[in-house]
């Protein structure tokens, strides 16, 4: 049995949201569908992969949650909006919105070519943008709104042969603050979490063609010791986007561990 929704209303009733995570089938997406959905809300699993989608959606069914899977291309306005219409046919006006959906790479500055940083750009920030874009009218029109971008560490400390991955998450984080100030008088918050090392399916590939460190050499040298977790970033995310996070907005909340202090 899950637990029922978190408090949401001037008399204490309990309040079940409609929430979207985008790149919400697998790693740190999964794992947030997962506790919004344990925490009550209503939770639509947008993915590119339209199979790995209901195999979530359905899984957070069987675990009591609601869920409904959404394929869809974050890079694809039109996509964007069709994605979104379905959500709200089903559930009705987005009041969460967490943009998780993203790609990396690994290439040498001088070797990136263009179609690929104009393919990052569009999924990682323009992406961003889509979704974010298309949702803040619903939250506008509710006087409520919680908004988290996973943007990333690297965006941060920068990284070697991620140039345009790191372009584009710091692309994230500045639109993250620019959101979170307009926003902000209308009771809609807009904050980022930039990972650390967390272990997910993308960061295990990018260990295994060479890309990355061994994942347990970096967590020796972690603070606390251990690499981060899916549901670590999942927790942090689900704070953000309740009703006791409503003081907190145009804030990077850095769940890394203490690597980046």
């Amino acid at each position: 049995m899950l637990p029922q929704a978190r408090r949401g209303d001037s008399e204490g009733a309990f309040v079940s949201r409609v929430a979207v995570v985008t790149g919400g089938a697998s790693g740190m997406g999964l794992a947030i569908c997962q506790q919004l959905a344990a925490r009550g809300d209503k939770v639509a699993v947008l993915d590119l992969s339209e199979d790995a989608a209901k195999t979530a959606a359905a899984s957070i069914a069987a675990d009591g949650g609601t869920a409904i899977a959404v394929q869809v291309d974050v890079a694809d306005r039109a996509a964007v909006d069709a994605a979104l219409d379905q959500v709200r046919g089903d559930f009705g006006p987005v009041e969460i919105m967490v943009t998780s959906a993203g790609l990396d790479a690994f290439r040498a500055f001088t070797n990136i070519t263009a179609d690929e940083w104009t393919r990052m750009i569009a999924v990682n920030l323009t992406g961003t943008f889509h979704c974010l874009q298309a949702v803040v009218p619903d939250m506008l029109a509710a006087g409520w709104g919680r908004i988290v971008t996973i943007s990333s560490s690297s965006a941060q400390s920068g990284a070697k042969r991620m140039a345009h991955y790191v372009a584009s998450k710091g692309g994230v984080m500045g639109l993250t603050k620019a959101l979170a100030l307009e926003l902000a008088p209308n009771g809609i918050t807009v904050n980022t979490i930039p990972p650390g090392a967390i272990v997910t399916p993308m960061m295990r590939r990018a260990e295994a063609a060479g890309d990355l460190p061994n994942i347990d050499l970096v967590a020796q040298h972690t603070p606390v010791r251990r690499s981060g977790t899916p549901e670590d970033i999942a927790a942090a995310c689900v704070f953000l986007c309740s009703d006791e996070a409503g003081y907190i907005t145009g804030q990077s909340l850095n769940v890394n561990g203490g690597l980046y202090l």
